[in-house]
């Protein structure tokens, strides 16, 4: 799996620089609340504004990179994800920064889906192996993301956007070297082709369950630093930095083990159960900083997992290209992680009259809600999943036989 070529490491780390993005600003949410006299909620837009473009741009990544091809698409978004983080950091208001954040998850948009693809298509070794270096470039920029955040954080709020335009720089000088021209190719496909694709009931349930699933991620990403007063921006950082190796770990080391043990269905529940536990147990305890601390740390593995798992069910979930599958499927699940951020805080109120165990209890919520609609449809997915596991091992089975 590691002997790949060089354009798929240099599409990788561009992924990691871009999932930077993600949990960047959570050391620096309560610095910047302060510093622009703005509310909690307020804040929250800047994951809500992020990603509802996201979501809504992933209808036309399709469009955009069937007509252009994939590596001018990436570029695209490459571009695009430098001038808005700068820009971000340029601001003097909460609305401003909400505004470049939503210009960021467009060009996040453009590169992510098409970024899945090229991996995919790309890569040696089975796609399931594609995928499992598509969620590690994820979770190790996960993970950076928040250390990162929290170390340029400490010298300005402004610092964390002008080092995520500045990493980009180099992802967009190393995607253009490194990865081979690619000239539009197969059909050209219209923005009706995702919706067409969620008619298809398997993928239409995974991409429910993971609107909710994303609900409880985001409650995750948004509240917990505000549930944490005592800490500091660097401490964090370092929070979410172990919460990230988590998510990096699981997702590329223990995620496929499991589903290999029990398959891939079961394991999506279970890992969504645990989650939904976790969440409940910091809404009972939210006053309890400890409590809290491991629950975020802890919450990595079941993201993590969930990652993987979700991922390699929607690419065999319906019977349609790839890069409309996940272009369908993320629609669909970053309205979860819009929604989720902004309502939490709500829930939260105010710094001076807190209400700290309502944003978990709304994230477990959703995430239970999350585990009905996968039980309810858990057949009709795990039967698309069993026959591409079931192609992955004959697969596997005549190269070994070829290699023996």
């Amino acid at each position: 799996m590691l002997k790949q070529p060089r354009a798929v490491w240099a599409v990788a780390f561009a992924c990691v620089i871009a999932f930077m993005g993600i949990g960047l600003v959570d050391p620096i949410l309560k610095s910047i609340a302060s510093q622009l006299d703005a509310t909690p909620s307020q804040v929250s837009l800047m994951f809500t504004s992020y990603m509802a473009i996201m979501g809504i741009a992933m209808l036309v990544t399709g469009v955009v990179s069937s007509r252009i091809g994939a590596k001018r698409t990436l570029l695209s978004g490459l571009v695009l994800i430098i001038i808005f983080a700068a820009l971000a950091g340029a601001s003097d208001s909460v609305s401003a920064i909400v505004a470049f954040r939503a210009g960021w998850g467009l060009g996040n948009a453009l590169f992510v889906a098409t970024a899945l693809a090229t991996i995919v298509m790309s890569a040696k070794g089975s796609t399931g192996q594609a995928i499992i270096l598509f969620e590690a470039a994820l979770g190790i920029g996960i993970a950076s993301g928040p250390l990162i955040g929290g170390v340029l954080g400490e010298q300005s709020w402004r610092a964390p956007f002008f080092g995520v335009s500045v990493l980009m720089v180099i992802a967009l000088v190393g995607t253009a070297v490194f990865l081979p021209s690619t000239p539009p190719t197969g059909r050209r496909t219209s923005l009706a082709d995702p919706f067409k694709a969620l008619t298809h009931k398997p993928l239409l349930v995974v991409a429910v369950t993971a609107i909710f699933y994303n609900i409880g991620f985001f409650t995750i990403l948004a509240a917990g630093p505000f549930a944490l007063p005592e800490l500091g921006i660097i401490q964090i950082g370092w929070v979410y930095f172990g919460w990230g190796l988590l998510v990096a770990f699981v997702s590329v080391v223990v995620a496929p083990i499991v589903q290999r043990a029990i398959g891939t269905v079961p394991a999506i529940l279970a890992t969504l159960v645990l989650f939904t536990a976790d969440l409940a147990i910091m809404g009972i305890f939210a006053d309890h900083p400890t409590v809290v601390i491991v629950g975020i740390i802890a919450s990595g593995a079941f993201i993590g997992s969930n990652n993987t798992l979700i991922t390699e069910a929607v690419m065999g979930a319906a019977p349609v290209e790839r890069p409309v599958a996940s272009a369908a499927y993320s629609f669909v699940r970053f309205t979860g992680g819009a929604v989720g951020p902004y309502v939490a805080l709500r829930l939260f109120g105010s710094e001076a009259a807190p209400h700290v165990h309502a944003p978990f209890w709304f994230g477990a919520i959703m995430v239970a809600i999350g585990v009905a609609v996968l039980a309810a449809g858990a057949r009709t997915v795990a039967a698309t999943t069993h026959h591409e596991e079931t192609e992955q091992q004959e697969a596997e089975a005549v190269l070994v036989g070829d290699l023996d």
